[in-house]
């Protein structure tokens, strides 16, 4: 057998739920999110924002619950995740970078 290394890269999502959600709803997105991370990789921190007014209406919406969460993983997990974010009703918008180590 080759020996082989697993390479793991930092990432960051932020993610806005829709504040028609009831909070059972919004905690149980949020759970999911996480779980999808920790499932294929580690979650590093979660910090959530609330609440925020839009700059301009998304999906005739004027705010959303923000949240960000770092986490590292294999490459391919943020492509993973990015596919079920798509198809998750409630997610409003979402972007996944990577963080680069100083």
């Amino acid at each position: 057998f080759w020996p082989y290394i697993i390479i793991k890269i930092s990432n960051e999502i932020m993610y806005i739920l829709s504040p028609t959600l009831e909070e059972e709803e919004n905690q149980a997105l949020h759970t999911r999110v996480q779980a999808l991370i920790a499932a294929n990789g580690t979650v590093d921190s979660v910090d959530h924002w609330g609440r925020k007014r839009f700059a301009y209406e998304i999906d005739d919406q004027t705010e959303g619950d923000y949240c960000v969460v770092l986490f590292t993983a294999e490459p391919e997990v943020p492509a993973i995740l990015e596919n079920q974010l798509k198809i998750t009703e409630g997610v409003m918008r979402f972007m996944i970078v990577n963080v680069e180590e100083e």
